[in-house]
């Protein structure tokens, strides 16, 4: 393992460019991250079914699959930096709306209309980490990719931690209604800072009819062990072995407490990841990278159901946030394989097949979270997936020895 002589690599946080885009990824996990537990805890509270929160998830991710690809084809032959801000724009109003829900401006089954506004929030996303990734890749040299996916997760990671303090602070603080309000400013906000990028983009790739240049881009993901081992990975683990979609059901029924415990729990990995951020931009995982992702999944694995089987609110806390010390290694070594292995005419592409892979696993998760929770009850459908992701582990090691015995040095 390398070691740098700084907390932080100098050479890039001196990137103004790559900070710029920092901070719209910030503003935008800001704003996705307060909309999303206060969904939860609102249509939880009109439910009282944790299988609503699985709706939650799928009524994001069938949007979300339907777009992305389109997605990925738009950002590599149009603008990169000017689909983030039309995302970001989609999520403001959206966020209004659902303020208007909240406060009953909006007629008719209040459930229904927030399923609805979750849709357009999975339209806007596809667009999102296409022209995050394809930007990367523009305004950084190749090797400063793994230490800036390093910045990039902890700064991700930190709005993980206070999108939901913030959500769940609102809430019990004020309403429902400015916790959305306060969402809506941040995904302006996000739309601001992007156009304040200043960056010349390359040429657009050559112009090839859709669906065409879209089955070449999963030509070459399917085609490549690496990264469709990587990407798979993290898809099923996180598929069967995320627990955040059934925490509001869990600080109701398990822990006993109110929105601002469900804010500490949805922001305890995110502050795993960001020390394991910090940490892996001193100290890369160069050597045996492929090993430490799958040591890093089961461990993962291994936390969640951990978690599932305490009663104490502060140790679910603790145990989530080692979860996120697995994850943050996951993250960025997915996110520095896929960087260095995509040709730059194909960054976008490639970024929207890693969404549908990782970016819906989430969501796929929390719908097959609540359908398990609903046939097998919450403590035992949480353990269940914690195996499956430890099952997962040893299918991929099996199935991918190129990804096993990989080392990014040689990527390089």
């Amino acid at each position: 393992m390398q070691q740098s002589t700084t907390f932080f690599p100098q050479a890039v946080l001196k990137n103004r460019n790559f900070i710029k885009l920092l901070i719209f990824r910030m503003l935008i996990v800001f704003s996705y991250q307060i909309v999303a537990v206060v969904v939860g805890w609102h249509i939880y509270q009109i439910t009282h079914d944790p299988f609503s929160l699985g709706l939650v998830g799928l009524a994001e991710v069938i949007p979300y699959m339907c777009s992305a690809l389109f997605a990925g084809y738009a950002v590599d032959h149009h603008s990169r930096r000017l689909f983030g801000v039309f995302a970001s724009v989609v999520l403001c109003i959206n966020s209004f709306w659902l303020a208007g829900v909240a406060h009953g401006l909006v007629g008719g089954e209040s459930s229904l209309w927030i399923y609805a506004s979750i849709a357009f929030i999975g339209f806007a996303r596809a667009f999102i980490g296409p022209t995050y990734g394809s930007l990367f890749a523009l305004i950084l040299p190749r090797e400063q990719y793994q230490r800036a996916a390093g910045v990039g997760t902890s700064i991700f990671q930190i709005g993980l931690v206070f999108g939901p303090a913030i959500g769940g602070a609102l809430v019990g603080w004020a309403d429902i209604t400015t916790a959305y309000i306060v969402g809506a400013v941040f995904a302006g906000a996000a739309a601001i800072a992007l156009l304040f990028l200043r960056v010349k983009e390359p040429k657009a790739a050559e112009s090839a009819p859709v669906f065409k240049s879209i089955a070449e881009g999963l030509r070459f993901v399917f085609g490549n062990q690496i990264i469709l081992g990587a990407q798979a990975l993290d898809m099923f683990a996180v598929l069967f072995g995320g627990a955040v979609a059934m925490l509001p059901a869990f600080i109701h029924d398990i822990f006993n407490h109110g929105p601002e415990g469900l804010g500490i729990l949805r922001a305890a990995p995110a502050i795993g990841a960001i020390l394991m951020g910090i940490m892996l931009t001193r100290h890369p995982l160069n050597k045996n990278s492929g090993r430490w992702l799958l040591l890093a999944v089961a461990g993962f694995g291994v936390t969640i159901i951990l978690f599932a089987l305490t009663t104490h609110f502060w140790l679910a806390a603790f145990l989530l946030m080692i979860s996120g010390f697995f994850d943050g290694v996951s993250v960025v070594l997915r996110t520095t394989i896929m960087q260095l292995m995509t040709p730059d005419t194909m960054r976008g592409r490639v970024s929207a097949i890693n969404g549908i892979f990782i970016g819906s696993s989430n969501e796929l998760g929390a719908f097959e979270s609540g359908l398990t929770a609903r046939m097998m009850g919450l403590v035992p459908s949480v353990i269940f997936g914690g195996a499956m992701t430890l099952s997962v582990v040893l299918v991929t090691a099996k199935l991918a020895p190129k990804l096993r015995r990989l080392h990014l040095t040689d990527l390089h």
